[in-house]
């Protein structure tokens, strides 16, 4: 399968989405240090929206997303739609419980394309406890071990989830931060490499730039002056997801 091309078929493989962005980050977790919020103080903010992901200055899909309060923490959900000219449309949702410092609670997630697969996580103390549901297979239970609990889960075609990690960056800090994360569709952990880049401008737009960096690999985010991001690109992957 042409490499840019495979992450946005959702599977349990090593794929482009989020997989191929974070292969070769597979050295060892870097524990993170809780961003430095005031107590009480929630790092995140209410958002919804629609991405329009393209591929080769192509439009492949779209992500509908909301990142909203809920029991006294926040969840992140978000469902997309993909359909290339190499492969079968695809559907996968995710929905991402989380603390108000941004650990993760639980993650459940579903995707469809010539099968149908499920997996729900649970996450407790640096452990990451999955069952995996694949279509004609007995469910699959497998734990994942870190060495903090403030995890960022980046799953294959959810690209709302980068919005998620840019509030897990300790902006009062800023400078390089690693951050251990999860892919649950290809049940692969990894680490990347987050910083501001300042001031950014693309199309003729300014914005504050933010990448996020692995071994092989950089993925350009363009934020508002909220921290909304607004715009994300892998230029070698010649993919670009654009807020609606």
């Amino acid at each position: 399968m042409d490499k840019k091309l495979s992450g946005l078929r959702p599977k349990v493989s090593v794929s482009l989405g989020v997989a191929l962005i974070l292969a070769g980050a597979m050295a060892g977790f870097t524990a993170q240090k809780k961003n430095s919020a005031a107590p009480g103080a929630s790092l995140f903010a209410q958002d919804k929206g629609k991405l329009t992901i393209k591929l080769d200055g192509q439009t492949v899909g779209h992500e509908d997303f909301e990142i909203t309060p809920s029991s006294g923490g926040w969840l992140a959900k978000g469902d997309a739609d993909i359909k290339t000219s190499k492969g079968p449309a695809s559907k996968v949702s995710g929905s991402l419980t989380l603390e108000p410092d941004g650990a993760p609670i639980s993650y459940e997630w579903t995707s469809q394309a010539e099968k149908t697969n499920s997996a729900h996580l649970l996450f407790t103390n640096g452990l990451a406890k999955m069952t995996l549901q694949m279509q004609g297979a007995q469910p699959f239970d497998q734990t994942f071990t870190f060495n903090t609990p403030l995890i960022a889960v980046l799953d294959n075609n959810l690209y709302h989830q980068y919005a998620v990690l840019v509030r897990l960056y300790d902006w009062s800090k800023r400078g390089p931060q690693t951050f251990p994360v999860l892919i649950p569709q290809e049940l692969m952990p990894g680490n990347v490499t987050a910083e501001s880049t300042g001031s950014a401008s693309i199309d003729g737009k300014s914005y504050e730039g933010f990448r996020v960096t692995t071994t092989d690999l950089e993925i350009d985010l363009y934020l508002d002056s909220t921290h909304r991001m607004m715009r994300l690109e892998v230029p070698a992957a010649k993919v670009s997801v654009v807020r609606e």
